[in-house]
């Protein structure tokens, strides 16, 4: 059964601020975790529920929440800036 998708309110701004090429490929990741929220090549963020997944240079954060059947994902951004402020 597929998990549902949520999206931080400052997850959806950084996906919207994205461009155009970049936001069509980080939307199709997220599609993608609802089948399989932890697809080769995600990671566990060290001492943290969060895993990460790459997508080119971008990166989505999120929890899987599996008793609910939910992906949230908490951020989105460049792998230069994504885990500041963590």
């Amino acid at each position: 059964m597929a998990h549902s998708i949520e999206l931080k309110r400052s997850a959806r701004k950084a996906l919207e601020a994205l461009e155009r090429e970049e936001h069509v490929r980080v939307l199709r990741a997220i599609v993608t975790l609802a089948d399989n929220p932890g697809p080769a090549g995600c990671k566990k963020l060290h001492g943290e529920d969060l895993w990460r997944f790459r997508t080119g240079a971008f990166r989505i954060v999120y929890e899987i929440h599996d008793n609910r059947l939910l992906v949230y994902v908490v951020r989105i951004g460049h792998r230069s800036e994504v885990y500041k402020k963590m």
